[in-house]
């Protein structure tokens, strides 16, 4: 289809920065992983059928300088995981064939309005409301895996104000970056430009505005940002 077929000129195409160059990776689409690290209360469903969800291509940011604190939210709350960039058309790929669809790995921020998702939860809503506003999901460059290869250890990490509030290892993931990518693409057609948010380990916490985010995961990337001040709403 031309351009002059279109009845309003189409948005910018997302992207993230790619580390030690100056190409940028195309977003298409935000899926999430809704839990991979034990956490206090599911120790007994440790290999249940994991829960996706999305976030918009608007959500994705740059993992620097200052974060908007979103409205309609009295518990903003940070979640660190590990950024699975899709490079290759796929579907229904096996597990064994999963990584050769992998263009890179990013660190990044699944922000969330906590107070809603759990009112979402308690009646059984969809978790969108709580995930999916613009600048939800600030990451780092995404470091190519043909350079660095497919990390499956390595620890991942954030701190509020110097305060450590999680830290965990890419080996303690309940389902692998292979396993995660088979069931996803099972479910639907993976797409290049795709990125997969793998999930938090524990240490979820609300942050205020003023406060310093830093993060990380060894050998991925590091960041650091800056909560701004509130709206009035």
């Amino acid at each position: 289809m031309s351009m002059s077929n279109f009845v309003f000129e189409p948005a910018p195409v997302a992207s993230l920065p790619v580390a030690d160059s100056d190409a940028r990776f195309p977003i298409a689409r935000v899926f999430c992983l809704g839990r991979n690290y034990l956490w206090g209360d599911s120790s007994s469903a440790v290999r249940e059928v994991p829960a996706f969800f999305m976030k918009p291509s608007t959500s994705v940011i740059d993992a620097t300088g200052e974060l908007d604190f979103p409205t309609q939210t009295e518990q903003f709350c940070h979640e660190i995981e590990l950024v699975v960039a899709i490079g290759k058309d796929g579907f229904q790929i096996s597990e064994a064939q999963a990584l050769e669809h992998v263009w890179g790995y990013a660190a990044g921020l699944d922000l969330t309005r906590r107070d809603l998702q759990m009112a979402a939860k308690a009646v059984g809503n969809p978790w969108e409301p709580a995930k999916a506003f613009d600048g939800s999901a600030p990451m780092t460059p995404i470091l190519p895996a043909s350079r660095h290869g497919h990390p499956r250890q390595g620890a991942i990490w954030l701190a509020v104000n110097g305060v450590e509030r999680q830290r965990s290892d890419l080996e303690s993931q309940i389902w692998s970056v292979g396993e995660i990518i088979s069931q996803l693409s099972h479910s639907i057609g993976l797409r290049a430009g795709d990125l997969i948010m793998t999930g938090t380990p524990p240490g979820v916490a609300a942050l205020d505005a003023g406060d310093v985010i830093t993060g990380g995961i060894s050998g991925i990337g590091e960041f650091e940002v800056r909560i701004g001040s509130r709206r009035v709403q």
